[in-house]
């Protein structure tokens, strides 16, 4: 009779003890064993020493040294420890004991280095499995499906913006709304609940966004969003509705509009709606506070005046205008609504924004329109975001450079009224990431001063070209640049983490390559990037995808191995076997030709090069 294997019979933390000295392909296999297995793999602490082992920040330390730079509590080198022939049972004794001491000494120093490099917050919650995921596995780029127009020549639309529509909070649903090029609105499904991932949702009708009320000093045939303003979509999760920069208010489950706002200026951007705030509207040259919640008369009603002008009824239903700030320079880009300190998701009365104009402007939505206080940059910015926790630039600094101890460490992390602001844009022509500590000061338990104490600008490394849009992504910082790079940073704005290319949006098929796909400057742009998170989907392994809008189109950046769906996939495919053969010899034709210019051009270099004098 066999033996019975007690392996599985072990205590859970041997178990974790074995499992941390197999490499990453096996642990991941590891977890498809059988539930123990997979709740001891996804152990939280074990991949969080995973994140820090694989950390680019401790390149330059040995966490294990040997030799006598290591020194015991009593100030003794660890040389000291050399053998003596007259007192062989001292030495063995000294070896032991300042063995003892080395280890708990190398312990106390990985703790500090722990702390130093960890980027988390007191009271942040992390999933250190997704962490590592985003940090060093694999990461490819998908395409939505791209909307066509109708009838015979089904020409491609382009996509104008972009924003997030989470529908219902207990379902991980999450859809993407975009205005089209012919005014229509288009929803995809970005998580695939409801369709397949990538795919078209539903569409309305073409020209809904052209409301004669929604412009009225812009005449019909030019009434669509302008292709460079970026922030030009808003939704509101609660109430179902989305907001275009023509003033539009549409009911995303009706695909009609509800009401429409005119504004005197165009639309340059807008905030995040939120039920509990009212939306802020940026125009050429002034700021609105527009409030949405309050009701308002359906676009399609209309008052006729049959008798005398009736005076008293115009005072009575008169409603004034939201308030307005003017702003001394034209061109806001982005609104931001921030957060209260150290409480993620409840929106503060602070409001900032930054556009092109070289300082921040900080408004208080309880005094407006009177401005607040600003933040001078000396860039053009165009992206913000922020973390409801403190940031010290001197602490950061030291922390990147792993010197603080781990008092301090916890004293940076812990200070009360602390928040970070993070912007994006361009400085002399290179990217420019910035980041603004805040502290905020209370009385009577209302927040009556914000103070401007730190900040930290990445001028030098951070890339070459402009920033185009900042988020959060996990514990770390992901911003979009002008080469088409996505580049992901520590909390300190300094220490790379990784960074992926989006390329283009066609498929990876040498025999669909174009002739210049490989030449510079070929690549798209991710203009605008988005977190896929959803309270819901935070617990499930790696549901934390970045979206983004490239000006014309969406995709999709997953941290897998393999691409999942491209446009031509969404394609249906009603070609018979002669059409589908004659289209495949096509393709081959073309990839020869292409092979043959592509010869043909390198001789055409090689033979230029024979007649060049030598050095």
């Amino acid at each position: 009779m066999p033996e019975k294997n007690n392996f599985m019979s072990l205590p859970d933390e041997i178990l974790l003890h074995i499992i941390k000295f197999l490499e990453i392909q096996d642990v991941v296999k590891l977890q498809s064993v059988c539930r123990k297995f997979l709740s001891i793999c996804r152990d939280n602490p074990h991949w969080r020493k995973r994140c820090l082992h694989a950390s680019t920040s401790l390149e330059h330390v040995s966490l294990f040294r040997r030799g006598s730079d290591w020194i015991d509590e009593e100030g003794i080198p660890l040389s000291r420890a050399a053998p003596t022939d007259s007192h062989p049972l001292q030495h063995h004794n000294v070896i032991e004991r300042i063995g003892m001491l080395a280890s708990r000494k190398r312990q106390r120093e990985y703790s500090r280095i722990a702390a130093n490099w960890d980027p988390t917050f007191p009271g942040e919650k992390t999933n250190w499995y997704n962490e590592y995921i985003q940090r060093h596995g694999p990461v490819v780029t998908n395409w939505f499906e791209r909307p066509q127009s109708e009838g015979p020549t089904a020409d491609i639309i382009d996509v104008r913006g972009i924003a997030l529509y989470r529908p219902l909070e207990a379902e991980n649903q999450l859809f993407a709304v975009s205005p089209l090029d012919d005014g229509s609105i288009c929803l995809w499904d970005v998580k695939g609940t409801k369709s397949r991932k990538g795919s078209i949702l539903s569409k309305s009708r073409s020209g809904l966004l052209w409301h004669p009320e929604g412009m009225p000093s812009v005449k019909k045939p030019v009434r669509s969003i302008d292709r460079g303003i970026i922030e030009c979509v808003s939704v509101d999760n609660h109430r179902h509705a989305a907001f275009f920069a023509l003033g539009n208010k549409i009911d995303l489950q009706a695909m009609a509009i509800i009401t429409v706002t005119p504004f005197e200026r165009m639309i340059m951007t807008m905030s995040a709606a939120n039920t509990s705030v009212p939306l802020t509207v940026g125009t050429f040259n002034g700021l609105y506070l527009h409030d949405y919640r309050i009701g308002q008369a359906p676009h399609h009603e209309k008052h006729e005046v049959v008798e005398p002008f009736p005076l008293s009824r115009v005072l009575n239903d008169w409603r004034p205008l939201p308030p307005y700030a003017p702003l001394a320079q034209p061109g806001p880009q982005y609104i931001h609504h921030m957060d209260y300190p150290g409480h993620p998701g409840q929106l503060s009365d602070d409001i900032f924004v930054a556009g092109r104009f070289t300082s921040i402007l900080h408004y208080d939505r309880r005094m407006f329109p009177s401005i607040k206080g600003s933040l001078h940059s000396g860039g053009r910015l165009c992206s913000l975001t922020s973390l409801p926790y403190p940031f010290s630039s001197v602490d950061s600094d030291l922390r990147r450079r792993l010197e603080l101890t781990e008092e301090q460490v916890i004293e940076s992390k812990n200070a009360a009224g602390g928040r970070t602001l993070i912007a994006c844009g361009e400085y002399n022509t290179k990217g420019s990431l910035e980041i603004y500590g805040l502290s905020s000061e209370y009385q009577d338990g209302n927040q009556n001063c914000v103070s401007y104490n730190s900040t930290t600008k990445n001028r030098q490394t951070a890339s070459s070209s402009k920033l185009l849009s900042v988020i959060n992504h996990g514990n770390r910082i992901v911003f979009s640049d002008g080469q088409g790079y996505l580049k992901w940073m520590e909390r300190d704005g300094f220490t790379e983490v990784r960074r992926h290319k989006i390329g283009k949006v066609e498929k990876e098929d040498d025999t669909q390559r174009s002739l210049f796909g490989t030449m510079p400057g070929s690549d798209d742009i991710a203009r605008k990037i988005l977190s896929t998170r959803t309270e819901v989907g935070s617990s499930t392994a790696n549901d934390d995808d970045i979206l983004f809008w490239t000006g014309e189109t969406l995709g999709l950046v997953n941290f897998t191995s393999k691409s999942s769906f491209f446009p031509e996939d969404f394609i249906e495919n009603n070609k018979c076997s002669i059409e589908e053969e004659a289209a495949k010899q096509e393709r081959v034709y073309a990839k020869r030709m292409r092979l043959a210019l592509e010869r043909q051009a390198d001789e055409v270099r090689f033979v230029q090069n024979l007649g060049m004098p030598r050095d």
